[in-house]
This record gives C-alpha cells, structure tokens and sequence, in this order.
C-alpha cells in the first residue's frame, strides 16, 4: 500500500469514528469530505434549520465539536493534526481542513476524552450531585482555555447544587464561533471524565457577565456544572441530552 493510499484509508476510518461521536447539537449541518491530503468539513445548507438560528451559531458551534471529535480520533491512530479555520475565501462552505502531519504520542487525557466521545445518547434525566469545587471548575476552564474560548463561573447562593458559568469567545465570526463550538466540546468530554454533568443553552443573554469578562469577549453559551454524589463512577455515567434547540437545556453526563 503507498503512503498517499495508506493516508486516505486513515482519513476515511478518521471520518467514520468522528461522525459517530456526540456533538453539542444533533442537526449535523456539516459533512466530512475527504480529499487528497486532507478531510475538509462542509456545511450543508440542506442540513441548517435557520429557524431561529439566521446567524447559523448552531452550523458553527457543532462544527466545532466534530473537529474535536475528528482530532481525538486521530490521536487514537497515533496521527498529529493540523487544523485550518475557514482555509479557502473562496470557498465559504468549507468550514474547515485537517491534515494528518506525522506520529502523535497519545496522552491519557486524549484517551479518556476519547471514550466519552463513545458515550451513548439516553433521555435526559435531572442530575443528582453536588455543586462541584472551584479546582474543578478551573480544569474545565482550563479545557476551554485549550481552545482558545474562557470559561466564567458565575455567583450563585452559597446553597446551590449546581455552578452556572459562561463559555465566552474573543469575537462573533464564524471562526470565532467554531473556536467556541471546540472548546464547548472538549469542555463537555472534560466534565463525562471527571463525572461532572454539564448542562447548557446557547445564545440566552446573561446578566451581569460583562462585569467579568474583557473587553472583546462575547457570551456564547450558559452552563450549569453538577458533580455526581459518587464520583468513583468516572466515566460511567453516559452522555445524555436534551431535544436540541436554542434557549433549551441540553445535558451531558448522568442519566438514570
């Protein structure tokens, strides 16, 4: 097999794994297309429900999550990726290109965030948990942060089970926005690894979220984090969700 034939057959396994992944939305407005070097990701205008979304946040933000799950994927086959935003002027459908770029010495991390990608979807259920500590917290802001998006807890009563924070990104551009959607769910995956359950709206103002933010910085999505009572059931719990929309909770993490 040459090196070209044996590079497209990793592409086209890279796709399948990634495609089965959960995203942050099920409208998969987007579609994975494999080309000589590269997979590129697509919108799909036939796919986009605009209703609601004219902005289409939702075609960009899901994109986001199938890059994240496409990378992860790549690591498990031991290939380093390099990932170009909006590579082509000319070509505005094209919402993104991965090419494969060498061996890729997997972490456990990797691993991990991995195998929450293979959760199953269940009806959503009400998480039962505790509001989770602040070192916590700050990894999962730490995950966003990887992806070029902040993560800010909001204050809540001290009696609270659950912590509200908001995923900002540094501009409104669809590139931006795509940064938002990986960061989103490298955050999610984060949260199922460390049995956290993450639910989430996205484009529902929130109050007050200027005086933490700088300048620059846009909300995007309103998160409310729980830890689940018993946190030895790492990675167990499966990835659960609600009916997709804007302004609805969705949730990731336990269902009973």
């Amino acid at each position: 097999m040459s090196v070209s034939v044996a590079i497209r057959a990793s592409a086209e396994r890279l796709v399948v794994a990634a495609t089965m992944g959960p995203t942050v939305h099920d409208v998969h407005a987007w579609r994975f297309k494999v080309v000589p070097g590269l997979i590129e990701v697509h919108a799909d205008p036939e796919r986009l429900r605009p209703k609601g979304d004219p902005a289409g946040r939702s075609l960009y933000l899901s994109s986001g999550a199938a890059l994240v799950n496409l990378r992860l994927a790549a690591a498990q086959l031991g290939h380093e990726t390099v990932v170009r935003l909006l590579p082509d002027a000319r070509r505005p459908s094209v919402l993104a290109s991965v090419r494969l770029a060498g061996r890729h010495r997997i972490t456990r991390e990797e691993r991990l965030l991995y195998a929450a990608t293979l959760k199953p979807f269940t009806a959503e259920r009400p998480a039962v948990g505790v509001r989770p500590p602040a070192p916590l917290v700050n990894e999962l802001g730490e995950a966003a942060r990887l992806e070029g998006a902040a993560l800010h807890p909001l204050p809540d009563t001290q009696d609270a089970t659950a912590q509200r924070a908001v995923l900002t990104s540094f501009g409104h551009s669809p590139v931006e926005l795509i940064r938002a959607g990986q960061a989103l769910q490298r955050l999610l995956l984060s949260a199922t690894v460390r049995a956290v359950s993450a639910s989430f709206r996205v484009g529902v103002p929130v109050p007050g979220v200027e005086a933490m933010t700088r300048p620059g910085e846009v909300p995007q999505v309103l998160i409310e984090l729980t830890q689940h009572a018993d946190a030895r059931r790492l990675l167990k719990p499966p990835v659960a969700r609600q009916h997709e929309g804007q302004g609805n909770w969705q949730r990731v993490g336990d269902a009973r």
